[in-house]
């Protein structure tokens, strides 16, 4: 089943879902789908924030939770780990607003964080307005860029083509944020 149809079949609760889930594809085809007229764009971006939300504070409970089972310690034992918890030590902050936008840390991260000293409550305050930044620029992009997307893509009709678009722009950033190190470095 494609994602535009999950999304068109059950509406707000498939992008809660699948912004909690999947992540990023879902928010940008809901966005779609909203500049389509078929969702308010605001209630898109809700959902979306409160999915990302919600399954960031699980993962965030998992890791408080259960910081000396042998599965967390497990996970613990990992690259992706090991690499979110030293971030999170530099920069607490900019590291609860940044984990969602960085590939291979997005579920790990706040399971990480769990594993901290940091106050839950103070957790729960960074997470909430990073989930409402990433769900708006997300849900925006699905929507201010909906005809661009749609004519270069067709109509979306699977997973696979929001995911090539997603990709693109990913690639389209990192080679920004490259190119923009590289000059700095000068």
């Amino acid at each position: 089943m494609s994602i535009e149809l999950l999304i068109t079949r059950y509406g707000l609760v498939a992008v809660f879902l699948g912004a909690g889930i999947e992540g990023e594809t879902m928010v940008v085809t809901g966005g779609l789908l909203a500049h389509d007229g078929l969702m308010p764009v605001v209630s898109v971006a809700i959902a979306a924030a409160a999915g990302s939300f919600v399954a960031d504070q699980l993962f965030f409970a998992a890791g408080r939770r259960f910081r000396d089972h042998p599965r967390v310690k497990k996970i613990e034992a990992k690259p992706a780990f090991a690499k979110a918890l030293s971030l999170f030590e530099r920069h607490p902050t900019a590291f609860v607003f940044g984990f969602r936008f960085l590939y291979g840390l997005r579920t790990v991260s706040p399971m990480a964080i769990g594993t901290t000293a940091i106050r839950t409550r103070t957790f729960a305050v960074l997470n909430l307005a990073a989930a409402a930044l990433w769900a708006v620029l997300f849900t925006a992009i699905g929507f201010v860029f909906a005809d661009g997307i749609e004519e270069i893509f067709g109509k979306i009709k699977s997973v696979e083509h929001v995911a090539i678009g997603v990709v693109v722009a990913a690639l389209a950033v990192f080679g920004a944020a490259k190119l923009w190190k590289w000059w700095r470095g000068r």
